[in-house]
């Protein structure tokens, strides 16, 4: 496509202009269709379609910006000479690729993930019950309370990719070992969907997080359903206004 360009800044007749041209548009043409099922085939189906809506988003922005930045070089310095810098930048830009890899096709980062088993509940919920509050508690070395903390904001952006909101990390006050890792999910189903939609690489961050706990005990996990004022029934009898499935308060003591 480079070359092409160049030709086409430097041809003096037309049938050789317009050939270059086509050339030109098939490899664009090409390129296009390449990157676009690439990140398809390299995005985890469930957010093959954001991942795409970025890529197109990305194409329409660069060729608005271009637009300009073209116009205006052009404007400056005349047509041929920001053909042929267009050129020598499109025909150095596969240099790009030895930082900015494209995953391989088909490597969605999902490979051997295994269905999570569903946490034991005694409480009745529904798909729709929620919010449910997250709270892992783990217990660090203050040694690596910095490694702790820098793995854990790589952690954050993992739990909020995957639907999670509210998220925090708290280090206790008269325990300094002791860490809290907090967040919220917004019902019972986006919670069980979160738990088995992690890629490979963020299961490998969570159990490096989980490496510098220390201790006899496994981490302590807490899964509650935050209970805000008006969502629970006074009485079992009272009728719920809005036609949803919404737990009584157990009575006795």
């Amino acid at each position: 496509m480079g070359i092409g360009t160049a030709v086409v800044a430097l041809s003096p007749w037309p049938i050789l202009t317009g050939c270059a041209l086509l050339f030109v548009g098939a490899c664009w043409t090409s390129s296009v269709t390449l990157f676009n099922v690439g990140v398809q085939l390299s995005a985890p189906r469930w957010v093959a379609g954001r991942a795409l809506a970025a890529f197109q988003a990305a194409i329409a922005g660069g060729i608005a910006v271009g637009s300009w930045l073209w116009g205006y070089l052009a404007s400056h310095i005349g047509v041929e000479s920001t053909l042929l810098i267009s050129g020598a930048f499109l025909i150095l830009s596969p240099m790009l690729g030895r930082w900015m890899r494209m995953p391989p096709v088909g490597a969605r980062n999902e490979q051997a993930m295994e269905a999570i088993a569903d946490p034991e509940v005694r409480l009745s919920l529904s798909a729709r019950s929620g919010p449910i509050v997250m709270e892992i508690e783990y217990r660090v070395d203050p040694d690596k309370a910095r490694l702790f903390y820098a793995v854990m904001q790589r952690v954050q952006l993992s739990r909020q990719r995957n639907g999670a909101y509210g998220w925090s990390i708290a280090r206790d006050i008269a325990d300094p070992e002791l860490w809290t890792e907090r967040y919220h999910c917004p019902t019972w189903h986006d919670y069980l969907r979160q738990r088995n939609r992690a890629s490979d690489s963020e299961r490998a961050l969570q159990r490096r997080a989980l490496e510098i706990h220390v201790g006899p005990e496994p981490v302590r996990i807490r899964r509650m359903l935050e209970r805000p004022i008006g969502s629970v029934r006074w009485k079992d009898t009272t009728p719920d206004p809005r036609g949803l499935e919404v737990e009584p308060i157990a009575s006795g003591p």
